[in-house]
């Protein structure tokens, strides 16, 4: 795993971004973005899913929503092993960023399996199943945020 992380943080990429301070800077910014339009989406829409703002249909929202979330969780997808190559062999022993992970891992696939049973505008899922996926979402979703944050304190 060693050579794995090493090779990782010695790509030219890796290595541009080590060498680049404002290349990196617009890398984390551009990751910070992404972040804030998932969070920014999945809280919302999770607390649509709770029965908040009745008055708007679970239906408009999920469609409003939904991309915006996906398209953060891309972007995000697409910085964060960027980010991480600069110092992927630190950054693998950080406990923070493994729970991040799983965080994350935990997030996407229960919405996928939630929008596999049910279809992307959830129509016709129980109210148990609704409610279940809502918490777990705002759970996962500002804890891989939280522990993302953290990853600059953990360590040495």
């Amino acid at each position: 795993m060693e050579a794995l992380l090493a090779a990782f943080e010695g790509t030219a990429l890796a290595q541009a971004l080590r060498a680049s301070r404002w290349g990196y800077a617009a890398l984390n910014a551009a990751h910070i973005f992404a972040i804030a339009l998932l969070i920014g989406s999945v809280v919302p829409l999770n607390l649509r899913l709770l029965g908040v703002w009745r008055g708007i249909s679970r239906e408009t929202v999920v469609r409003v929503l939904t991309p915006v979330a996906a398209s953060g969780l891309a972007l995000a997808l697409l910085t964060g092993p960027l980010l991480f190559s600069v110092r992927a062999q630190e950054y693998s022993g950080v406990g923070v960023l493994q729970l991040k992970l799983a965080f994350i891992a935990i997030g996407v696939l229960s919405t996928l399996a939630l929008c596999w049973g049910h279809g992307f505008l959830l129509r016709d899922v129980p109210r148990a199943r609704l409610v279940g996926h809502a918490i777990l979402s705002l759970v996962c979703w500002p804890g891989a945020l939280v522990c993302g944050r953290l990853i600059a304190f953990a360590g040495d």
